[in-house]
């Protein structure tokens, strides 16, 4: 058995190995960052504008990320390398407290960009792949599709739930905040998830908010690769239908969420459970 060989049956422990070529995305270049993005201007609709200038406080409730738009520029002079500008788009649910102590929730959209340089390798041939539903050698030429494969690489930007660090009601007046979009520029699409028309220039107040987010960026290429494989990924486990229906049987099989009430559990006790509904952490020696 060569050196190879011996590698593959270490990994697999049966001998039975075979070498597979496989198409996957390769990172070539990834970061994470803890941005900051601070006074941000929440655009509102007209609704949304009037509760505002009415309220006599606001407070930021949630942020959650709706959409991206990822653009990719290959820097002059450096090859390989990639500038990436991602806008975030941020649904911000305010809540405005109005006369008589009611409370009233406005949801207004924020953006902001964002640039890094990244690697992501060259690639200056064109892939043309088939298409399964027009699988014909001779067909219409109104369907007929070359597109062939970018150069460019992709980037897949993975976002935690932003966090919603501050926000602050500034007479409209003012000259205040970070704002890099107008309502003109606000895609169709995420128009649509708001109620109403969004509105610029008019009302007294304007909202902004500070916003803490968690990214990571990755750049990624297709690639072959040749990795040692053992077996097909075959399910080993069987679809037994339950064939009591008795719930309270069913639920007295269900081990108690013990995490659930102390999080940090698990990690100090691990995970096993004598069955004997003792609790977590008891001397294995006493659980018979």
């Amino acid at each position: 058995m060569n050196e190879k060989n011996s590698l593959l049956g270490g990994l697999c422990g049966n001998g039975k190995e075979q070498l597979c070529c496989i198409s996957v995305d390769k990172v070539f270049d990834s970061a994470r960052d803890k941005d900051c993005l601070e006074d941000v201007r929440v655009h509102l609709c007209d609704m949304g504008q009037e509760i505002i200038d009415r309220a006599s406080a606001v407070r930021c409730k949630c942020v959650e990320v709706i959409n991206t738009n990822i653009n990719i520029e290959p820097v002059p002079f450096n090859k390989g390398f990639y500038q990436v500008t991602v806008r975030y788009y941020f649904c911000v649910t305010l809540e405005a407290c109005m006369c008589g102590g009611r409370v009233q929730e406005v949801k207004g959209l924020c953006a902001f960009d964002k640039k890094i340089i990244l690697f992501g390798s060259e690639k200056n041939v064109s892939v043309f792949t088939s298409d399964p539903e027009a699988n014909s050698f001779c067909f219409d030429e109104q369907n007929l599709r070359c597109d062939s494969e970018p150069t460019l690489p992709t980037v897949v930007v993975e976002v935690a739930s932003p966090i919603c660090l501050d926000s602050k009601v500034i007479e409209r007046c003012r000259p205040y905040g970070h704002c890099c979009m107008c309502i003109d520029a606000i895609p169709e699409g995420i128009r649509n998830r708001f109620d109403g028309s969004f509105v610029d220039g008019v009302g007294a107040n304007n909202v902004y908010v500070t916003i803490g987010v968690f990214s990571v960026i990755r750049m990624e290429r297709k690639v072959q690769l040749m990795l040692p494989a053992c077996h097909f990924c075959l399910p080993e486990k069987d679809s037994k239908p339950c064939n009591n229906d008795d719930p309270c049987s069913i639920f007295g099989k269900m081990q108690f969420p013990i995490g659930e009430f102390y999080p940090y559990a698990d990690e100090q006790y691990g995970n096993n459970d004598c069955g004997n509904n003792h609790t977590r952490g008891c001397c294995d020696k006493n659980c018979k």
